[in-house]
C-alpha cells in the first residue's frame, strides 16, 4: 500500500491544501443533455464492434448526488447519473457494468457542449473531485456542462478493493527499500499477495479496466451526452487517457487539454526514472527556497531516513513512523509549492524525534482517515496500470537498475527503483502494451501544458507527448513554475491561454511560454 502512486491524482494535493476555431455553435443535446442516439465511432485500431442501440440511445436519469465515504453530497447545481457500458469491449452486446457520472450544467446561454474531466491516478474519483475543482473552472462552466466520472474499477464504478483496512495497515511495516534478504523476501511476498487479493476479490473485472477500455467508455459517453465532438480536460494520468482517446477516435476530438503530462514514450522503468528525476528536482527547488544547498539538504534527509529505518520514530498516536511512511510523507507536499512550509515543519519535527507530522502527510497520501479506514484509490491505480503495462521486471533486473536510480536521487531513487519490480510482481493478468499509442493523425489541435518544476510528471514528458500526437496536432504550452499541473495555479498567462482555447477555439502558437 505504501508504494508510490506513479501518477498521483490532483485530488491528493487538493486535500492537503484544504487542510494546511470559434465557439458559437453548440454540440446540442436536449434540455437534460442526454442523448442523440448516434452510431459508434470509427476506430483506427480496427478492434471495435458496432454498439447496440440499447447502449448508444440510453437515457441518463440525472438525480441528486449522494454523499460518499470520501466526500459530502455536492451542492444543488450538481446532478449524478449512471451510464451502462460493456464490460468487454470486444463483446459489446454481452455483460455490462455501470459508470457513475456527475454533471453541472452550463450556466450561460452560449453553450458549447460537455467538457469531460479526468483527474489522474489512475484511480482518481471524478465524482468526488469535480465539485471541488469546479471553483478553478468557473469560467469554463459558463459555456460547458462540466462532467466527470469514476472510471471503471474506480469508486462508485465497480470500484476495486484488494485488501481490508487491517491488512493495509499491516503492509505499512513492509520495507519498500529492502536492505537484507529477509526484507527483500517480505517485499516481494507482499506484492504477490496484493495481486492475489485483487484476483480473489474482483475476478473477471481485472482484465477489463485498461486505459483503452476507459477511452472507449469516453466515446460512448460522448454519444449519450449528445455531443458530436469530445471536449476533454485531462490532468496527470488523465493526459495518457486523453492521448489514447485521440489515437482511437481522432475524428471525434474536439478541444482537448492535457495538463501535467505523462510521458507516452516511457516504459515501466522509464516512468520510474522520470519521477525519480522529477521529485529530486522539486526537492532541490524546495531546499533552495529554505536557503540550503541541494546536495547538503539532500544528504541531511538521507541521514534522517537511515535513522528512521533503523529506529522508527514515535508519534502522537500508538503508530510508529517507519522509513516507508516517512518517504510517503516527504513526497506529499512536493506536489504544490504552497505546501512547502508544511514539509519544513514536518522535517524539523522529525529531526527532533517526533514523526507525527510526516505520518499525517503519509496518511493523507494513503487516504487513511482518523478511524483507520483507507480509501481504495491506490487499489484502482494498481489494477489499471498493471493491466496497461506489459513489462514485468524480474528481481534481478530490478537490482541491476538500482545504482542508476540512486545516482539520480539518493532520497527517492531506492524506493522508485524497487517499485518497478514490486508494483506488478506476480500479477494475475498480463499487461497490454509497452508504451501507449497516442499518435492522432487528422485530429484537431490538442493543447499540451507542461510545468518546468512538475515533480510527478516531469516537463520533458509534455514535449514528448506533443511530438507523438503528431505534427499539427500537439501544441506545446510551457509554464515556468512549480508543482503538479499548471491550470488554476496562479498563472494568468496559463489560465487565459487555456480558457481562450476551450471557450473560443483559439489555438496558441506552438511553443508559447508563460513565466
Amino acid at each position: 500500500m505504501a508504494r508510490l502512486v506513479r501518477w498521483a491524482a490532483l485530488a491528493a494535493a487538493a486535500a492537503l491544501l484544504a487542510t494546511g476555431c470559434t465557439g458559437g455553435s453548440s454540440d446540442s443535446a436536449d434540455a437534460e443533455g442526454e442523448t442523440n442516439g448516434t452510431s459508434s465511432s470509427a476506430d483506427p485500431a480496427g478492434s471495435a464492434t458496432p454498439l447496440p442501440s440499447s447502449l448508444t440511445s440510453q437515457k441518463l436519469d440525472w438525480g441528486r448526488c449522494k454523499a460518499t465515504r470520501d466526500s459530502p453530497a455536492p451542492g444543488d447545481e450538481w446532478r449524478c447519473a449512471t451510464l451502462e457500458t460493456p464490460l468487454d469491449w470486444a463483446k459489446p452486446a454481452g455483460r455490462t457494468i455501470d459508470l457513475a457520472l456527475i454533471r453541472s450544467k452550463a450556466t450561460g446561454d452560449d453553450r458549447i457542449g460537455s467538457l469531460l474531466f479526468n483527474f489522474g491516478g489512475p484511480g482518481s474519483s471524478g465524482t468526488s473531485t469535480l465539485p471541488w475543482y469546479a471553483t478553478s473552472a468557473s469560467e469554463l462552466g459558463e459555456r460547458y456542462d462540466l462532467v466527470s466520472w469514476d472510471p471503471r474499477g474506480v469508486g462508485a464504478s465497480e470500484g476495486v478493493r484488494c485488501r481490508g483496512n487491517k491488512e493495509i495497515q499491516a503492509s505499512e511495516s513492509v520495507d519498500i527499500t529492502p536492505d537484507t534478504p529477509a526484507e527483500e523476501t517480505a517485499y516481494f511476498r507482499d506484492a504477490a499477495a496484493f495481486g492475489k487479493g485483487c484476483q480473489e476479490s474482483e475476478g473477471a473485472l481485472l482484465a477489463h479496466v485498461s486505459t483503452t477500455d476507459t477511452a472507449r467508455d469516453m466515446d460512448l459517453m460522448r454519444q449519450v451526452l449528445g455531443d458530436t465532438k469530445t471536449h476533454y480536460f485531462g490532468i496527470s494520468y488523465g493526459t495518457e487517457l486523453g492521448g489514447v482517446y485521440a489515437h482511437l477516435f481522432p475524428k471525434n476530438v474536439g478541444r482537448l487539454i492535457l495538463d501535467a503530462v505523462a510521458d507516452p514514450s516511457a516504459d515501466t522503468a522509464g516512468h520510474a526514472e522520470n519521477q525519480t528525476r522529477g521529485f529530486q528536482r522539486a526537492l532541490n527547488n524546495y531546499l533552495r527556497s529554505t536557503g540550503q544547498g541541494p546536495e547538503e539538504g539532500t544528504q541531511k534527509i538521507v541521514n534522517l531516513l537511515k535513522r528512521i529505518d533503523a529506529a522508527p520514530l514515535s508519534t502522537s498516536s500508538e503508530r510508529k513512523l517507519t522509513e516507508t511512511l516517512a518517504l510517503t510523507g516527504l513526497i506529499r507536499p512536493l506536489y504544490s509549492k504552497a505546501s512547502w512550509p508544511t514539509l519544513t515543519s514536518a522535517l524539523e519535527a522529525a529531526e527532533q524525534g517526533d514523526g507525527s507530522e510526516l505520518l499525517a502527510l503519509a496518511d493523507s497520501y494513503n487516504e487513511r482517515d482518523a478511524s483507520g479506514r483507507y480509501g481504495t484509490g491506490s487499489h484502482s491505480q494498481r489494477v489499471i496500470s498493471c493491466l496497461d503495462d506489459k513489462q514485468r521486471p524480474t528481481v534481478e533486473e530490478t537490482k541491476k537498475l538500482l545504482p542508476r536510480f540512486e545516482k539520480v536521487s539518493p532520497v527517492f531513487g531506492p524506493m522508485l527503483g524497487w517499485d518497478i519490480g514490486g508494483w506488478c510482481h506476480d500479477w494475475p493478468v498480463a499487461g497490454q502494451y509497452d508504451t501507449p499509442e497516442v499518435s492522432a493523425p487528422g485530429a484537431a489541435p490538442i493543447l499540451v501544458v507542461g510545468t518546468t518544476g512538475d515533480p510527478a510528471t516531469p516537463y520533458e514528458g509534455a514535449r514528448r507527448m506533443a511530438t507523438e500526437l503528431g505534427k499539427g496536432v500537439g501544441v506545446m504550452l510551457t509554464w515556468k513554475g512549480e508543482g503538479h499541473g499548471a491550470y488554476g495555479k496562479g498563472s494568468g498567462c496559463v489560465d487565459s491561454t487555456v480558457n481562450a482555447y476551450l471557450l473560443e477555439g483559439t489555438v496558441p502558437k506552438d511553443g508559447k511560454v508563460c513565466s
